[in-house]
């Protein structure tokens, strides 16, 4: 089994590009939305975030988003311990997804890829850019944001130049059909470079 990393920074669109690869028929693995899931489902860990971040943290047992933004975004030491609690229960949950697919080629995406370290899980590693105010412009719409949320979010993740020394592959997700035929090419190399024959 050959385990692809997808990463980028926020707006850059690797979560459409994850959809596409899904809708191929690929096993994909999305961690950012599992972390969303697990900091409500799982037990052990809802309790190890309130006794760090306060009882507060859940309204109705699930997370607040906004207040945990609040108390996070400006404090990346808080940042830091959030995800040091969160990442251990991500990296089994993505275990026991990989236990349950044969496929030889998987998807697995993630937003801090280096910072958790999870590239080390990863046989290759795609970055995905775009142009810092068009990642803009595409939060603030879907999210309904403000632009100064989004930098703030943005200063908390590592930089695409810092990323790219690390990756294997970059694609530039400005204009969608071009992406396509880009992630068409990456999957031929891959089976290649990989020798994947199914």
């Amino acid at each position: 089994m050959i385990i692809v990393g997808l990463t980028g920074g926020i707006g850059s669109g690797k979560s459409k590009i994850l959809n596409f690869l899904k809708k191929k028929g690929f096993p994909c693995y999305d961690s950012d939305k599992r972390a969303k899931q697990l900091v409500n489902s799982n037990l052990e860990l809802k309790n190890k975030i309130k006794k760090e971040f306060g009882n507060d943290i859940y309204k109705l047992e699930e997370i607040d988003s906004k207040t945990l933004s609040n108390i996070v975004f400006n404090k990346p030491d808080k940042l830091k311990l959030l995800n040091s609690i969160i990442h251990p229960y991500v990296r089994n949950d993505f275990n026991e997804f990989k236990l349950k697919t044969k496929a030889s080629l998987v998807f697995k995406e993630s937003a801090i890829m280096f910072e958790s370290k999870t590239n080390l899980l990863c046989d290759f590693i795609v970055l995905i850019k775009a142009p810092i105010q068009v990642r803009i412009n595409r939060i603030t719409k879907r999210d309904l944001i403000d632009e100064s949320i989004v930098k703030s979010i943005m200063l908390n993740q590592w930089s695409d130049e810092k990323k790219e020394v690390l990756s294997d592959k970059i694609i530039e997700n400005i204009d969608w059909k071009q992406t396509i035929l880009l992630v068409e090419k990456l999957l031929v190399e891959l089976k290649i470079q990989f020798n994947i024959t199914d």
